[in-house]
């Protein structure tokens, strides 16, 4: 739901407009200082690996990146001059900061990797279970979720933390991978709302093509058959008629920027109990119109090879509006439970989200 998939390179970013970003920078020993705008090499307001390379040219100290504080410019979630609250990591060199006002020290809502020493606590709790072969590098953080990137004899391991709110990803990869280990990343280690990831191999499915909608959609049909039953997460809160249809685990984001060339499909908090089609309706979403025939065709003879006497196409005819009305309840509850200045994120997106049920529903 609007989670950038953080795990691995997004589409190609030519036409995003540029990012500058301003550092407001807490130490081991308190507040210290801003610096003056410096360049940034990608647009994405929450990835965060090229902001701590500048500043440790700039400063000659390591850091992590808190939170965002405000935004001057852009188009959310990209571009424009970005204030950051930062943390260095020792004490920095002072040529490069100017006098300024230290960032309020708590408000609601701030999540674990936004305060002081989380980040820090995130790396320790990885470092338990691997052996590190150089620094962690923090790729993304935002108020959906903090990535690392960890050095192993190995290969990289990934380091993921999300709210409260989402699922568990750890649990639902293990769902998954109970019955399509392929499918899904490898779990290294986990505790709740914080996972260790393998390195999967592939690129993000931009644009998505006929070939990646037959290789994975009928995989994930047969593991959301195999699933179906019991729930075993929170339900969605958007219920629609099953035509024939068991509810079960659906991916919440199911679109190509969260699927690998390999076949893995990544980004799995947005999970929840629900009705299928709505992991088919997110996928056409993005996906260009005249795939649409096709991914309907496709998700519909996955289904029907499991559950003939199901009317997959009729769920198809309904789930648009009831998964933009998902969508929206999602977005809402992210914005309930954020603290506010990271809102910019997803200001406005219920309400996008509810227009658009309701042109589907006018005449």
């Amino acid at each position: 739901m609007g989670v950038l998939a953080v795990l691995w390179p997004d589409e190609p970013m030519s036409e995003r407009p540029d990012r500058s970003a301003v550092a407001l920078v807490s130490t081991p020993g308190g507040f210290t200082g801003r610096t003056r705008p410096f360049p940034v090499a990608t647009p994405d307001w929450n990835h965060v690996e090229p902001v701590n390379t500048a500043l440790r040219d700039l400063l000659g100290v390591e850091t992590s990146v808190l939170r965002l504080i405000s935004v001057e410019g852009g188009d959310a979630p990209f571009g424009g001059v970005v204030t950051y609250h930062v943390e260095a990591h020792d004490e920095p060199g002072r040529t490069h900061l100017d006098p300024a006002d230290a960032p309020e020290p708590d408000a609601e809502n701030r999540l674990l990797w936004a305060r002081p020493g989380g980040p820090a606590e995130l790396v320790g709790w990885a470092d338990e279970v691997i052996t590190r072969t150089g620094p962690a590098a923090q790729v993304r953080t935002w108020n959906l979720s903090s990535v690392h990137r960890l050095p192993t004899a190995g290969g990289p391991v990934w380091l993921k933390a999300v709210p409260p709110f989402f699922a568990d990803e750890g649990t639902v990869i293990r769902l998954v991978a109970a019955h399509d280990p392929a499918l899904v990343p490898e779990v290294l280690a986990s505790a709740p709302h914080r996972v260790l990831m393998s390195q999967a191999e592939g690129t993000k499915c931009w644009p998505v093509t006929a070939a990646h909608v037959e290789e994975v959609v009928p995989r994930w049909v047969a593991v959301q058959h195999a699933l179906a039953g019991e729930p075993r997460l929170r339900p969605s809160a958007v219920p629609m008629p099953d035509f024939g249809l068991p509810d079960t685990l659906t991916h919440g984001d199911f679109h190509p920027g969260n699927w690998l060339s390999s076949g893995v499909v990544i980004d799995w908090s947005d999970a929840v109990w629900g009705h299928p089609a709505f992991d088919a309706c997110r996928l056409m979403e993005y996906a260009e119109p005249e795939l649409h025939d096709l991914i309907r065709r496709v998700w519909s003879d996955a289904w029907l090879a499991h559950r003939p006497d199901s009317r997959p196409l009729e769920a198809l005819e309904v789930a648009p509006r009831a998964s933009r009305l998902h969508n929206a309840v999602k977005y809402q509850e992210f914005l309930d439970n954020i603290e506010t200045s990271e809102r910019i994120y997803h200001e406005g997106d219920p309400q996008v989200e509810l227009r658009e049920a309701l042109r589907l529903v006018t005449p």
